[in-house]
């Protein structure tokens, strides 16, 4: 896996996680890492509260940037009172 795919797909998976323990109130989250097609899927998965926005300056907002900088796409699903789903997809060609 390309250095900046990888590093990419830690930092969605740790501030997505931090994330959850920090602000969600989650009691359960779930890390699915899949690879196939040439790419690699990331999806951070929790049961808290929601509402979680990817703000310019905050942290959701640097991933999605760092995601995109590798030619990849970060989605983030967020309902309140239905947890928060973080879900990037990264292409293992990117340099």
């Amino acid at each position: 896996m390309p250095e900046p795919v990888a590093a990419a797909a830690y930092y969605v998976t740790m501030e997505a996680v931090a994330n959850s323990e920090k602000h969600a109130g989650a009691g359960l989250v779930t890390v699915t890492l899949t690879t196939g097609d040439n790419r690699v899927e990331v999806t951070v998965c929790d049961d808290g509260v929601g509402g979680a926005l990817a703000v310019p300056g905050g942290g959701l907002h640097g991933l999605r940037e760092r995601v995109e900088a590798c030619g990849g796409t970060l989605r983030l699903s967020s309902a309140h009172g239905r947890g928060t789903a973080v879900r990037a997809v990264l292409p293992l060609g990117a340099a």
